[in-house]
């Protein structure tokens, strides 16, 4: 069905993904940490102090973009960290066929903290978009009453 040339050019792509998908997933996790960061400021008094500006406007254009980097990450996250478990898993099950043992450690280490990332990025981005979307939505409510 497939020739090997063709098999050993996929094989090569997707060996060359394990890097930047690793990179992506580190980069991702400071992101989300930094999101969380973010949110609490929002929580303890920055939400506030845009809503005492009364400018509804402001808030819902703000609101969108950091509700939208949350979703980002939630969405994101676990599809690299599901990438990142299963690059490492076909060059791992082909070296316990050759009595590897010690490759297809590694390749399962490799998977499963991959994975464990993705989710915890996944994890922290569901929270922080629930939590904004209804701190914002609040705040909407609050400012659209004092215009009434």
């Amino acid at each position: 069905m497939f020739t090997s040339a063709t098999l050993e050019i996929m094989d090569a792509v997707v060996g060359w993904l394990l890097e930047p998908v690793i990179i992506a997933l580190l980069a991702l996790v400071a992101l989300a940490l930094w999101e969380l960061g973010l949110a609490l400021g929002e929580r303890t008094g920055g939400l506030r102090r845009m809503e005492a500006k009364g400018d509804a406007q402001a808030v819902a254009r703000r609101a969108q973009r950091r509700i939208d980097r949350a979703d980002l990450l939630a969405r994101v996250g676990p599809m690299l960290g599901l990438m990142g478990t299963l690059i490492p898993l076909g060059p791992g099950l082909a070296a316990l066929g050759r009595g590897e043992l010690d490759v297809l450690a590694q390749a399962v280490t490799v998977a499963f903290n991959t994975t464990v990332l993705g989710l915890l990025i996944g994890i922290l981005g569901f929270l922080v978009g629930r939590l904004r979307r209804r701190w914002y939505d609040a705040a909407m409510e609050r400012l659209e009453g004092a215009q009434s």
